[in-house]
């Protein structure tokens, strides 16, 4: 396993089970619009790539065919299979790979999404590549993610936070990024949704179990932060912040092979 994948897979194992309960994974209208997009292909086999806690899994499995939930991390799809046990969703299925290497048939899925795992991915357009090769010629891709601002003073400050946090952090790409490498990948980036996101600061430490060290250090940057950053992020006195989030749907290029 490669350097960048051994050390999110060794972030993660340990804690498969905080993103199963994690408030800030379990729920939000994301979820609800990924639902929504499910029921309008109840026939779909459906992947959810980088399935994490399985929260994309569960929103979609209700009103499509079948789900592959695929993930780096076997203790994260262990996580899954037990939770779709015990929500009764007997459609799921898991499957452990990388993104960048997908073990499927070209076109064997007519739904494909992702939800709050690409900033770990460390070859976006590859992986955008891949999933494009998976899936049908009329099917549909939804990504989710943390979206990085569009000024790069906040896209610096954030990427800063996101890296002393979680070692296994990659990148959180801002919308006109997301538009250009799908794009590359042979998709039309179709509608996008912005929401904001507020995070606690405690669970989200706490949750990655992050060094104290870091986590000093993470504090020491946003109370430095010039006011502009402090603004745009929302930041509270105890390091509780507010980012943004995207949610974009594409479909494959017709022209693309």
């Amino acid at each position: 396993m490669a350097g960048h994948e051994a050390n999110v897979t060794g972030q993660f194992e340990a804690r498969a089970a905080d993103y199963v309960t994690s408030a800030a994974h379990a729920a939000g209208d994301d979820l609800a619009q990924l639902a929504e997009l499910a029921r309008a292909t109840p026939d779909a086999a459906a992947l959810d790539l980088g399935c994490g806690g399985g929260h994309a899994t569960y929103a979609i499995a209700p009103h499509v065919r079948s789900v592959t939930a695929f993930d780096l991390s076997p203790a994260m799809l262990s996580a899954v299979s037990e939770e779709a046990v015990r929500r009764g969703l007997a459609n799921i299925r898991t499957q452990q790979g990388t993104v960048q290497a997908l073990p499927f048939r070209d076109e064997s899925f007519d739904l494909v999404v992702s939800r709050f795992s690409a900033h770990h991915w460390t070859d976006l357009v590859a992986a955008l590549t891949e999933a494009r090769r998976v899936l049908s010629p009329r099917g549909r891709l939804v990504m989710i993610d943390t979206a990085a601002p569009e000024n790069p003073l906040f896209d610096t400050h954030l990427q800063s936070w996101e890296l002393l946090r979680d070692p296994s952090h990659g990148h959180n790409y801002a919308p006109s990024q997301w538009r250009a490498m799908l794009a590359q990948a042979g998709f039309v980036p179709g509608h996008e949704t912005l929401r904001r996101l507020r995070l606690d600061y405690a669970s989200w430490i706490a949750r990655m179990g992050t060094l104290d060290d870091d986590a000093d250090t993470i504090r020491r940057l946003q109370q430095r932060a010039p006011e502009s950053v402090r603004s745009y992020f929302a930041l509270e006195d105890d390091g509780t912040f507010t980012l943004d989030t995207l949610t974009i749907e594409a479909e494959p290029d017709g022209d693309s092979d």
